[in-house]
């Protein structure tokens, strides 16, 4: 019971926050609504980017290589915020945090080698692939004079 009330107790302030910020939210939405202005024009509600009025569908078929590129970005660059953080914390870490790292960079970099040997990170198209394998000479040598970027 003891535990209950403490917990409680040390809720209060974490509560009193959250209705404060919430009255706020409210407080500034309804300002905005009762002295917001109301003037109805022409092509007030049409969607527009950086003034220029959108023309035809808003869906459209983007690449998946951008989609894989972007992803894998995050993925990677979110690895250095792990790296940063053991860089901090090197001498506390010792030689086990060394290790640790180690094994981190290493599994890393077994997924880079992964990704490149599978192909995610090459941006030809299956058209410019089939392309450069017909323009491939014997031995796989690319016969520069025919081939045509």
């Amino acid at each position: 019971m003891e535990q209950t009330d403490n917990f409680l107790n040390n809720l209060g302030p974490f509560l009193l926050y959250a209705s404060i910020v919430l009255g706020v939210v409210v407080l500034m939405l309804g300002l905005s609504f009762f002295l917001g202005q109301r003037i109805n024009r022409k092509y007030k509600n049409t969607p527009f980017e950086s003034g220029i009025i959108s023309v035809g569908s808003a869906q459209f078929r983007v690449s998946v290589h951008f989609y894989l590129t972007a992803i894998l970005f995050i993925i990677f660059d979110l690895e250095v915020v792990f790296l940063f953080a053991w860089a901090v914390a090197v001498r506390e870490a010792g030689w086990l945090g060394f290790i640790e790292i180690s094994v981190f960079i290493f599994v890393l970099i077994v997924a880079l080698f992964y990704l490149w040997r599978i192909g995610a990170l090459d941006w030809r198209t299956a058209i410019q692939r089939r392309e450069l394998q017909d323009v491939k000479g014997p031995g796989g040598v690319i016969n520069r004079k025919e081939f045509k970027l």
